[in-house]
């Protein structure tokens, strides 16, 4: 549907840089995440795309078309933009039916489409109908009352499911009485052809004919003008919809009648009905009680793969981030941390921030002093008396790694030196800082002044399913914590005065105080440095 690029894009207030030349390509069909702390700029960048919010600077795209660019003076509107907009408390109109709801801004449509025969798609579609006029007669014979007569509301909802067709194509359907005669099918059919045999030699006659989806053709070119949706095209739009997201049979209610989940679905339909190329979603599920968000996740999921639209979610929660994206978009202050597939945010994370911000519960944080032998094994010391040996995958040279951290940060710093020397340059009062990790302890030392981190200072982050634990284990620890949820237990092990967050699946149980061995398991451990924050690789540790 569209393909989504940002360059050097920057909005600001004053001196405070809610984007800060933000670069991000979103390809066609993604489902894209945008995640963050509160106040990290994930919204302002949703709504500078959908044309909510204008950037200070920079260049959005859609579909390689400008939107935005400040150079070049392009500020394309938002309701120019084809996008939906899916917003946190859904705006529904409280005094209209779900069907009003859906329908209401395609009735305000008034631009330049292609030119349909509705009445010759509407005999089309009856004429496939009563190929198998059993079949109908079934499915309106499915909708008897205890009285013996036929619901004819929940008759015409059927029809128009089963078949895919209007309501007043739906009506026709009901008024041949198929259910009742099945003789009259034939009758019937041969009306219909006909009617259709005339209306395209109507078009024939002014050199016009249909194509497979009865759009008018001239001169070998579809023909479009200026207009507004036919009544007909707005139903079959809207029932469309309305079964993409299951709530074909609300369509005469109320918002007030509906439960949360049902009034997030009438949402959904609503920003789907005009085709939009892009559907942006702002945090949709907060509302939702979290058995309807789990519900809602996998809904969403189905939908982004039945509409092949290009999905942009905001989310604080990483787990509908992890959950949800093809991509996740990580950002905090402003500023882009990582933009890659979930699984590679979470086994991989660019730095510290990262990997403190996604995954639940939360990754270990263990520092750690020591050097790379000739053989690349790091020879460590941790957990104030823990002596173990690292391998990293892939054969990491960490002193190389740092020769080409410290290049790139040159190289950084010469551009934001360039960007400071341009005119009309702001400096940036919410100043981008280390990030502050945690080692989760029992007892807080008391405060004293430590020594800059060198090239020898680094922090172990493990995750809680490697933290492993087994009779033979290399460490002794006791049980701080245990939470049994049935399907796996989360302990924190006392390691001296270091807490240690470890998953155990299955019902294990565990009491507090119980004496504990522990090793960390596989090779997934990630070494950061102290020094930047950044993750220099991954790999295994021993401690034997």
């Amino acid at each position: 549907m569209a393909r989504i690029e940002l360059t050097n894009v920057t909005k600001r207030w004053g001196g405070y840089y809610a984007v800060d030349h933000l670069n991000l390509v979103i390809e066609d069909n993604a489902f894209v995440t945008l995640l963050g702390p509160s106040g990290c700029g994930k919204t302002t960048t949703l709504r500078m795309i959908a044309g909510l919010e204008t950037p200070t600077s920079g260049r959005i795209t859609i579909d390689g078309v400008p939107v935005f660019d400040s150079e070049q003076g392009i500020n394309v509107p938002a309701n120019k933009r084809r996008v939906g907009f899916l917003f946190q408390n859904y705006a529904l109109w409280p005094n209209m039916t779900v069907y009003q709801n859906i329908s209401f801004g395609l009735s305000n449509v008034n631009e330049e489409m292609p030119v349909y025969d509705m009445l010759a798609k509407r005999r089309t579609s009856l004429l496939k109908a009563l190929e198998k006029p059993e079949e109908v007669a079934r499915i309106i014979g499915e909708c008897v009352t205890k009285k013996g007569t036929i619901d004819e509301g929940r008759a015409l909802l059927h029809l128009i499911d089963g078949y895919e067709i209007s309501m007043q194509a739906a009506k026709e359907l009901l008024g041949f009485g198929v259910h009742t005669n099945l003789a009259v099918a034939g009758e019937c059919r041969k009306k219909l052809t006909a009617e259709l045999d005339a209306l395209q030699k109507k078009h024939a006659a002014v050199g016009e004919k249909l194509d497979g989806e009865f759009r008018v053709v001239k001169d070998g070119k579809v023909v479009t003008r200026v207009r507004k949706y036919e009544k007909e095209e707005i139903d079959l739009i809207v029932r469309r919809v309305s079964r993409i997201v299951k709530i074909g049979m609300f369509m005469d209610r109320y918002p007030s009648e509906l439960s949360g989940g049902q009034q997030q679905r009438v949402a959904i339909a609503r920003t789907l009905a005009p085709n939009p190329r892009v559907l942006f979603m702002d945090e949709p599920l907060s509302n939702l009680d979290a058995k309807l968000r789990l519900e809602m996740r996998s809904e969403l999921q189905r939908l982004h793969l039945s509409t092949g639209s290009t999905f942009v979610y905001v989310t604080h929660d990483q787990m509908e981030a992890m959950t949800l994206a093809t991509k996740i978009c990580l950002i905090d202050n402003g500023v882009l941390q990582q933009y890659d597939e979930p699984l590679t945010v979470y086994n991989r994370p660019n730095n510290l921030f990262v990997a403190d911000f996604v995954g639940n519960p939360a990754v270990n944080f263990i520092e750690a002093r020591g050097e790379q032998g000739a053989d690349g094994q790091l020879k460590l010391s941790l957990l104030d008396r823990f002596a173990a040996r690292m391998t990293l995958s892939g054969g990491t040279n960490v002193a190389a790694w740092y020769r080409e951290s410290v290049a790139q940060d040159a190289k950084n710093a010469s551009i934001a030196a360039e960007n400071a020397r341009k005119h009309g340059y702001v400096a940036k009062d919410n100043k981008d800082g280390p990030f502050n990790y945690h080692i989760a302890l029992v007892e807080d030392p008391p405060f004293e002044e430590r020594p800059e981190p060198t090239e020898n200072d680094f922090v172990l982050g493990v995750r809680p399913e490697f933290v492993h634990l087994s009779d033979d284990g290399a460490i002794e620890g006791e049980i701080f914590s245990a939470m049994p949820t049935g399907m796996e237990t989360t302990v924190k092990i006392r390691v001296g005065n270091f807490l240690l967050t470890g998953v155990v699946f299955g019902g294990v149980l565990y009491k507090i105080g119980q004496k504990v061995r522990l090793d960390f398991s596989g090779n997934a451990i990630m070494l950061f440095s102290r020094k930047n924050g950044r993750l220099i690789g991954t790999g295994s540790v021993s401690f034997r």
